[in-house]
């Protein structure tokens, strides 16, 4: 099978597109023909070396951690899911190895849900990581309701873009931290924008001047760390980016895989809840391109590699 995968750390230029065996099927497993994978800022991360502290690595590396594609065969313990089946996922393996920027995935059903008719292969596997890690931080986490301010730090990113409209949908005021250029992209999605300037503070305060009940942090550095003070009596503070926000009293998440949540993503955008923006998309041998585009940041929603 065709594959974008790296033999060692480094930057970009170790990314190789080439021929690799296809995955061994586990017992637990289904194989995907993957018709679409999207980027995150951990597959630039996990490319650099940054994760061999806390995950075994086995090279040759294919990157990629987002899928969605069509079941291939399933593995003898799977009756989730049939040949044919379409599904979006989110493939966290145990280690480095298999990942989704391959013509042929390896997925457990843990990772996998149903992807819904109405959406392109592209927004489907825009959802998963960055979506999960929206959801769990403001469902689970922050348990916010319709009684909330919720402060999304990086509200244009990848991950604030999926916040802004779970928020939401779930009935709060959403305030989102982003560049001017994005204020009005922002508007659209139902949140108040302010600037990432100095005067960050000030124009959250300006906003709401008795504080916000939740923040959002995807952003990490200088919008965390001015984030306790932004909080009203009794706030919480949830950050996907920095585990240090524990020393701020706040709560890091790392985002897991899971079916049920991935459902109902995949529910909120099929009926119109929740909608992927997708930044740009590139065939698949041109993975490296997008792998700078990432790293570089400052992208508004997704980057999408597919396959033909």
């Amino acid at each position: 099978m065709k594959a974008v995968h790296f033999r060692r750390f480094g930057g970009s230029e170790v990314l190789e597109y080439g021929e690799l065996p296809e995955p061994v099927l586990g017992p637990d497993h289904v194989l995907v023909r993957m018709r679409a994978a999207s980027l995150n800022p951990i597959d630039w991360k996990a490319r650099e070396g940054l994760l061999a502290p806390v995950m075994d690595t086995v090279f040759p590396v294919v990157t990629g951690f987002d899928v969605a594609g069509v079941v291939e065969r399933t593995g003898p313990a799977v009756t989730e899911y049939a040949p044919g089946d379409e599904v979006l996922g989110f493939v966290w393996p145990d280690r480095l190895g298999h990942g989704t920027f391959a013509e042929y995935v390896a997925a457990p059903v843990r990772t996998l849900a149903p992807k819904p008719a109405g959406l392109t292969w592209a927004e489907a596997a825009a959802i998963p990581l960055a979506g999960l890690a929206a959801y769990q931080s403001l469902v689970h986490r922050l348990r916010v309701t319709g009684g909330d301010t919720v402060l999304v730090h990086a509200a244009a990113g990848g991950v604030g873009v999926f916040a802004v409209q779970i928020a939401v949908a779930l009935g709060a005021r959403v305030i989102g931290t982003a560049s001017e250029d994005n204020h009005a992209f922002l508007r659209a999605l139902g949140a108040e924008p302010v600037s990432y300037r100095r005067a960050l503070a000030d124009g959250v305060r300006a906003l709401a001047p008795g504080g916000v009940s939740a923040v959002l942090d995807a952003a990490g550095a200088r919008a965390l760390r001015v984030s306790p003070e932004l909080l009203a009596p009794g706030g919480r503070l949830v950050s996907v980016t920095d585990p240090r926000v524990r020393d701020l009293g706040g709560t890091y998440l790392f985002t897991r895989p899971s079916t049920d949540d991935l459902t109902e993503l995949g529910r909120m955008a099929a009926d119109g809840r929740m909608r992927a923006e997708i930044a740009r998309t590139f065939p698949l041998e041109k993975a490296a391109e997008a792998h700078d585009l990432i790293r570089a940041g400052h992208t508004r929603g997704k980057l999408v590699v597919t396959t033909s």
